[in-house]
């Protein structure tokens, strides 16, 4: 009998999409930093890649993340 036992993170009925299978899995089934999530639902896990593109494109054209003064421009 263990003393310890090893408790997932996530709980049934949330989603997740698995980075190293490229899978989407109900509750976590893979170490938590092998996937994205929790998603509320299976579809909505299964579009977490285009989801993470979003959130990408979003975070690296929003000008309050530039480095660069208001008013300089950049150097590409």
């Amino acid at each position: 009998m263990a003393l310890f036992k090893k408790r997932t993170a996530g709980k049934p009925g949330e989603w997740y999409y698995c980075l190293q299978h490229h899978k989407v899995e109900e509750g976590p089934e893979c170490p938590a930093k092998d996937r994205f999530g929790p998603y509320a639902s299976r579809e909505e896990a299964e579009h977490a890649m285009q989801i993470a593109r979003e959130r990408n494109l979003e975070w690296e054209t929003d000008p309050r993340w530039h480095d660069a003064p208001a008013g300089e421009p950049e150097d590409d």
